[in-house]
């Protein structure tokens, strides 16, 4: 898988999903199809669209709406000109009355009529211009996957969906913290800013060691961990809601747009 990976971080966005398309590659996807907006997912029964959209409203921090889908169509013409949502993202979560119930690299045979998809922004993009600034990400340097927790920030609720906000860790040098809140804020559509900087127990992250998702990161002396709005924080939401079936990527496995992740990024006409 490493091996393909390189390979991936020097090809384009329409070759990278072409090899994810046909399930030759099921890793994560930082630092793959670079100037390119990535995007997290949320696939719901039309019936908790509308209650889902509002808690995506209500919490722009870890929920930036950057795509959603007509009613049963799996094409999301808004964010690629071939973006098929069934096979496009390298690992799907699919749960079940909100449990998790399976992982799977292609959601085919699970489509509805009645489905919508949901395209968050991520924190991928602002990732790409913190590398392009000269500061190194360790989980991207190391090939892994960043470190995810749910923490005692709490979303505004709208209907069953609401809960903890989940953060992504970042470690960062001490001497270039100011900078890097100041190129994080250009981007809004993907997380923006970080919500909280320094000791995780004042967000309620009990063990820094330990992620909910994603991989250990180190925090070596000379850094300050740093915390960012996540867009698995609807994966919280659904184990709360419980609809009777929801699908989500595998977090740090995303879709890779045809947008630009530039700080004024448009999204495409159909």
């Amino acid at each position: 898988m490493s091996q393909i990976f390189d390979q991936l971080k020097r090809q384009s966005t329409a070759q990278v999903r072409a090899e994810i398309r046909a399930c030759a590659y099921g890793g994560h996807t930082a630092g793959l199809g670079k100037n390119n907006l990535q995007a997290n997912l949320a696939i719901l029964p039309a019936a908790h669209a509308l209650d889902f959209m509002r808690f995506c409203q209500r919490n722009p921090k870890p929920c930036p709406l950057v795509g959603v889908s007509d009613t049963g169509n799996p094409l999301m013409h808004t964010l690629g000109r071939d973006i098929d949502i069934r096979t496009d993202i390298p690992a799907y979560y699919v749960y079940r009355d909100g449990v998790l119930d399976e992982t799977r690299a292609d959601i085919t045979d699970l489509w509805q009529d009645d489905f919508v998809a949901f395209a968050l922004g991520c924190s991928f993009t602002f990732e790409h211009a913190l590398e392009q600034a000269g500061i190194t990400l360790w989980h991207i340097a190391n090939n892994t996957t960043v470190p995810m927790y749910a923490s005692g920030i709490q979303t505004v609720p709208a209907g069953p969906f609401g809960g903890a906000s989940v953060v992504s860790m970042r470690a960062i040098p001490d001497d270039r913290i100011d900078e890097v809140i100041a190129i994080c804020k250009n981007f809004p559509m993907a997380h923006g800013a970080p919500v909280h900087v320094g000791d995780p127990a004042a967000i309620g992250i009990a063990d820094i060691t330990t992620p909910d998702w994603g991989d250990p990161a180190p925090v070596p002396p000379g850094t300050t961990p740093m915390f960012w709005a996540c867009g698995v924080t609807p994966q919280v939401a659904i184990t709360q809601a419980k609809p009777a079936i929801c699908i989500t990527h595998k977090p740090g496995h995303m879709l890779i747009t045809d947008v630009a992740d530039t700080a004024e990024t448009t999204i495409l006409q159909p």
